[in-house]
């Protein structure tokens, strides 16, 4: 019972398409949600561009999905999505619900994770634009090396001269060679 805690107001719309910061001021929102697999990752994204007004966020996704937010580079887990989420938030995984928790049990575990958004983040990046472009790029082929698959973006000798070794696959890269990497193209690009 929640008589006593206020007002509830509905909004019904297009979560993916729903201006959140309307409802709240300055770090003050808190999302929660049992998010669908399939629109999980492009909500998420919309959500982080709105992080200026949110506080944290707490989700309930399929564990593989939770997995991915919170894996560490040179993993199988470790891609686009965990380096672009970690770049903007804190991700701390709470804990595993299984499908017997489900009436009907479905073909997948879920679990529960926290999502904190970075005040500033944990690395210093030109253009996040950028950034997410070449980490897109890095990961779009996942089996070539950094020298393939950035090619077009960064010359093997700025990659050596940041102390990145063009032989390794992306997954082998932190979020602060991700940075670098985006530094060295932003300030190409202002050549």
């Amino acid at each position: 019972m929640a008589g006593d805690a206020g007002k509830l107001t509905v909004h019904n719309a297009d979560a993916l398409r729903f201006d959140f910061s309307k409802l709240a001021t300055a770090g003050s929102l808190r999302v929660v949600g049992n998010l669908p697999y399939n629109i999980s990752t492009p909500l998420l994204f919309h959500l982080l561009e709105q992080s200026h007004c949110i506080s944290d966020m707490h989700f309930m996704l399929q564990k593989e999905v939770v997995d991915r937010l919170a894996a560490a580079p040179g993993g199988g887990q470790y891609g686009r999505l965990s380096v672009m989420i970690q770049y903007r938030c804190e991700v701390t995984p709470l804990f595993s619900i299984g499908a017997g928790a489900f009436r009907p049990p479905p073909r997948v575990e879920s679990a529960f994770v926290r999502l904190l958004p970075y005040q500033t983040p944990p690395v210093a990046v030109q253009d996040e634009a950028i950034l997410a472009a070449v980490v897109r790029q890095a990961f779009s082929q996942r089996r070539k090396t950094l020298r393939n698959v950035l090619r077009d973006m960064v010359d093997t000798e700025a990659m050596q001269a940041l102390g990145i070794d063009p032989a390794l696959r992306a997954e082998m890269l932190g979020i602060r060679e991700f940075a670098l990497l985006a530094n060295q193209v932003a300030t190409g690009r202002k050549a």
